[in-house]
């Protein structure tokens, strides 16, 4: 049986640098970073004082007040990207099919802003024997990674396929790749796919300062992310959502869809290593790469361009450049590789699908964003990761790898649409 084609039509995002397409779009190609001192809390103690949080977000544009105070915020951005995604697409929904659309929306950690705030009012209490009286009853659905897609199910009358991928930093690009086989086996013609994360909450960030995987530029936060940089330090946290809406290719072009690109492939793979730090010899980044080729039908040669997960840390930027070596071989030196995340910070849940949406705007516009502050050359990251300044090119094919805690390993192939 051959395979459905599926298109991408509409994208959405909750970001550190814009909450509609056209800011986040203008602060990728023009390298505007998001990331500050943190303002969420006093950070003063920890050893990481900067990150990438969401400014300006209006949640009671997409949903009622009494609503928004259920939910996570997790949730809310989630809820808030699908709505601009779907608006994007240009979808009537009261045309659309509901049973045969669907959601799938992951989150890498949940509702830590729940789980903490809810905590602290059952300690806080006076008399210890009423403290669970003081728990929420919606501490459980707002805390609960697949809510986001739960409620966009509900805000959207989406009926088909819902479920959620948790897959730590490869959730979205997990998501979106199952969503794209949904379609393509006929089991829905429409998925809204991505991921939300809001995770910059004193256990959350502290969880990562544990870690010590945060940058400590702290006296030069707009300069911390540096992804391949040799004096990379560690990643800055960031949060959001970004979501995309997938279609079967008849269904889009018979209500005259505005078509971003085509999805061509998906590959994903584990590690089988360890918990947090990727394999040093990149094999599951390898398989995954290639898995996600062979999928698409393509050769390294055709792909133009790859947004690599790229964190900012000593071991991913190495692991990963010497991965796209052993895929790519002599073509590595020849493709133009950019990691969004010197912008945008990272979006840990949510990154995959603000870095398919990036590759998806690349191919639009003929504009590939740069990785940003890279300012010194690591000789064992050696490849053109389009420094500093955003270039002109026609993406044909693009590539965009998403490496997650736990060793899960996902990447995303799109190409132009051509008809």
């Amino acid at each position: 049986m051959s395979k459905r084609r599926v298109v991408l039509t509409g994208v959405g995002v909750v970001t550190p640098v814009g909450n509609d397409i056209d800011t986040f779009w203008d602060s990728l190609i023009n390298g505007k970073t998001g990331v500050d001192r943190l303002k969420a809390f006093d950070a003063s103690n920890f050893n990481s004082q900067i990150a990438a949080e969401v400014k300006g977000f209006e949640p009671d544009k997409y949903m009622n007040p009494k609503q928004s105070r259920r939910l996570d915020t997790f949730v809310k951005f989630a809820i808030a990207a699908a709505k601009m995604a779907v608006d994007d697409s240009g979808m009537d929904l009261e045309k659309v099919y509901k049973e045969k659309a669907g959601v799938y929306i992951g989150s890498g950690i949940g509702g830590l802003h729940t789980i903490e705030s809810e905590h602290e009012k059952y300690l806080k209490a006076e008399d210890p024997e009423k403290a669970p009286s003081k728990i929420s009853p919606f501490l459980i659905p707002m805390l609960i990674v697949n809510m986001a897609s739960g409620l966009v199910s509900i805000e959207l009358g989406f009926k088909g396929p819902n479920s959620a991928a948790v897959t730590a930093c490869a959730t979205a690009s997990n998501s979106i790749g199952d969503a794209f086989k949904i379609i393509q086996r006929g089991e829905a013609d429409i998925m809204v796919s991505g991921g939300a994360e809001a995770a910059t909450t004193k256990m959350g960030f502290g969880g990562f300062c544990a870690l010590k995987a945060l940058s400590t530029r702290n006296d030069d936060p707009k300069r911390a992310s540096r992804p391949f940089d040799k004096d990379r330090d560690g990643f800055v946290m960031g949060e959001g959502a970004a979501v995309v809406v997938l279609e079967e290719l008849e269904h889009a072009v018979k209500r005259g869809a505005k078509i971003y690109c085509e999805m061509a492939g998906y590959g994903m793979s584990g590690d089988a290593y360890h918990m947090t730090a990727p394999s040093p010899d990149g094999d599951g980044a390898v398989r995954c790469m290639k898995a996600s080729l062979a999928d698409a039908e393509l050769a390294p040669e055709d792909v133009d361009y790859i947004n690599a997960h790229g964190t900012s840390t000593p071991l991913n930027d190495k692991m990963e450049t010497g991965a796209i070596k052993t895929v790519f071989g002599d073509h590595a030196k020849k493709t133009w590789i950019s990691s969004t995340k010197g912008v945008t910070g990272h979006l840990l849940g949510a990154a995959g699908g603000a870095e398919l949406i990036a590759c998806a705007k690349a191919m639009e516009t003929g504009i590939v964003p740069p990785t940003i502050n890279y300012e010194t050359p690591d000789p064992e990251c050696d490849l053109d990761y389009v420094p500093n300044e955003a270039r002109k090119k026609q993406i044909e094919v693009a590539l965009s790898n998403s490496l997650g805690f736990g060793g899960h390993n996902a990447t995303l192939v799109v190409k132009k649409f051509k008809g």
